[in-house]
């Protein structure tokens, strides 16, 4: 009867440090688990980015007027008999 009860606490104490320890044990589990979550947030991120230029795409195909605005804006240029105006920001100095 000891031994079968030896045997026992010996399989339940295996067992036990598998589940903490041991390959695919709780820590594999959490740290899988957190790896999930970063790359759900990383794809949450990047759907949203994906959305932006799909739109930016649909605004340029429609018309001219998102060429013009890409062109003012990271081009700098100006139509004839127009006036190109900069506003730059007050620096502060210590």
């Amino acid at each position: 009867m000891r031994l079968f009860q030896l045997a026992l606490f010996c399989l339940c104490a295996y067992i036990q440090y598998k589940l903490w320890f041991g390959h695919h044990g709780l820590h594999d589990y959490r740290r899988i688990t957190e790896t999930v979550n970063t790359h759900q947030q990383m794809n949450t991120e990047l759907l949203k980015r994906n959305k932006l230029l799909k739109a930016d795409i649909e605004d340029l195909k429609l018309g001219l007027e998102g060429v013009e605005e890409r062109a003012r804006h990271e081009l700098g240029m100006i139509k004839p008999n127009e006036t190109f105006i900069r506003v730059l920001p007050k620096k502060h100095y210590e």
